[in-house]
């Protein structure tokens, strides 16, 4: 490991990390006592937070399930966060064993190095890989995941951007850089997003998400905040979406059991899938 690593990821260990924290809501022990601290206090906070998370991955899970039904074999994980139940390259090889290549993507050491230990251990070299890189790298990160020699640029291609959005503040113009990958995808592929959103009636939920965001930009290594609906469905401008549309996150296809059975805005999160023709 060379010494800019080194120092980066010493950097890592010792500031709370939102993938972190992510793995400790949904179970996992990819995380340290910091992000552990700081996942009870958003707890307190908001009780429902735990819940989001395992909705969440659920629906990655059922987008993943559903491009591979649809005959798509490749997926481009941006933000993918430590490995935990239910990989991208596990669920994919459920429905379609040995067939389907998956990039994984994270800006974090930490993340990066469970990553390629996970991969070592339960996953095809010649068709998985994980990759160091920012969202904001743009023609960079997108010359890396050609690069890897997994991700064949003309057959169809699953860009998954699953809560990743809600982590980059307007000034930074994600919708710009998201297009720039969206306008990458051959023809029949497909973006599958999910993102923080709070109704607009739920006003006690929105006093607290703001709390919510002061905190997050506070301590950890990315702020998080909500959106509105329309900025969140312009994420999928040029594209066709996918039947039932930019729904909370339980209502898109639902299959099995779900937090939020019976009261899918409590999920606080809307999810969607965008055809590219």
């Amino acid at each position: 490991m060379s010494a800019s690593n080194a120092d980066r990821l010493a950097e890592s260990v010792n500031k709370v990390s939102v993938g972190r924290v992510y793995d400790y809501l949904l179970g996992g022990v990819h995380n340290y006592a910091v992000d552990q601290a700081f996942a009870e206090e958003q707890l307190r906070l908001l009780p429902d937070i735990r819940d989001f998370a395992v909705s969440n991955r659920a629906f990655l899970g059922r987008a993943v399930r559903y491009a591979v039904e649809q005959g798509v074999r490749q997926f481009v994980d941006i933000g993918s966060g430590l490995p935990t139940q239910g990989n991208v390259h596990e669920v994919a090889d459920e429905v379609a064993p040995g067939e389907c290549s998956v990039v994984y993507i994270d800006n974090e050491p930490i993340a990066q190095a469970h990553a390629e230990i996970l991969l070592e251990r339960t996953a095809d070299p010649d068709r998985h890989r994980a990759i160091d890189a920012d969202f904001f790298d743009g023609a960079l990160l997108w010359e890396r995941v050609l690069e890897t020699g997994v991700i064949d640029e003309t057959k169809p291609i699953a860009l998954l951007a699953v809560a990743l959005l809600h982590f980059m503040p307007p000034e930074t113009e994600p919708g710009r850089v998201l297009a720039y990958y969206r306008d990458r995808l051959p023809e029949g592929s497909l973006l599958a997003l999910s993102h923080i959103h709070v109704d607009p009636s739920d006003t006690e939920t929105l006093k607290v998400s703001k709390k919510l965001t002061e905190s997050y930009a506070k301590k950890t290594n990315s702020p998080a905040m909500p959106r509105p609906r329309e900025e969140i469905a312009s994420f999928f401008d040029g594209l066709e979406m996918v039947e039932p549309g930019l729904v909370w996150l339980p209502e898109w296809r639902p299959a099995g059991e779900d937090p939020y059975s019976g009261e899918p805005a409590r999920s606080r999160g809307l999810a969607g899938v965008g055809r590219k023709r």
